[in-house]
């Protein structure tokens, strides 16, 4: 579902960002601890907006 740009203007990027911590999930699995997801999720996204946004 696709809802108005100016009402919601970062749809892409959340829906990208979502997209790829799902995925992270599926390969890992649950249980381990927050540090290691946020690793993979670097890892899975490098040169994307979750790099760019976790260095600063």
């Amino acid at each position: 579902m696709k809802y108005s740009e100016q009402q919601y203007p970062l749809q892409d990027e959340s829906y990208q960002i979502i997209g790829i911590c799902m995925e992270v999930h599926r390969i890992l699995g649950r249980g381990l601890l927050e540090i290691v997801y946020k690793d993979a999720i670097v890892n899975f996204g490098e040169n994307s907006l979750i790099t760019k946004r976790i260095v600063l």
